[in-house]
């Protein structure tokens, strides 16, 4: 089964609403866009989602007097270097592709052109000058 939308409806007060509409209207995005942005939030974080003032963000802070907000990460750099490493080997790969769609165009366009006539393998031996496979 499919995964399909369902609907919600509740009531606010005419001051939130309003609210609601100004905050839509500055990110341009619908009302409706707004709610589903946060229940996604509320959804990916387990409903442990709190909003604060901007104001208070500043004076937010762990005991070591880090800032709490926004939450960070360390990355050892191995995982850093690794993930570098497999996006360069994905580029790669990439460009093989492309290569290789160039490849088998080309001979599906010599193909069509000689509808009758027997293509020999030698004959394309001679071509892989022009478009080398790696």
């Amino acid at each position: 089964m499919g995964n399909k939308n369902k609907t919600i409806s509740f009531r606010v007060n005419e001051d939130a609403f309003e609210a609601l509409q100004d905050i839509a209207a500055e990110r341009d995005i619908s009302l409706s866009a707004v709610f589903r942005d946060y229940v996604d939030l509320l959804v990916e974080h387990d409903g442990q989602v709190e909003v604060i003032p901007e104001s208070e963000l500043a004076s937010r802070t762990s005991d070591d007097g880090e800032p709490t907000y926004p939450p960070t990460v360390e990355v050892p750099k191995s995982f850093v270097r690794e993930h570098e490493r497999l996006e360069l080997e994905a580029e790669h790969l990439r460009e093989q592709l492309e290569e290789h769609k160039s490849y088998v165009s080309e001979l599906r366009s010599r193909l069509e052109g000689e509808e009758d006539e027997v293509l020999l393998l030698d004959d394309l031996d001679e071509d892989d000058e022009q478009y080398p496979l790696r």
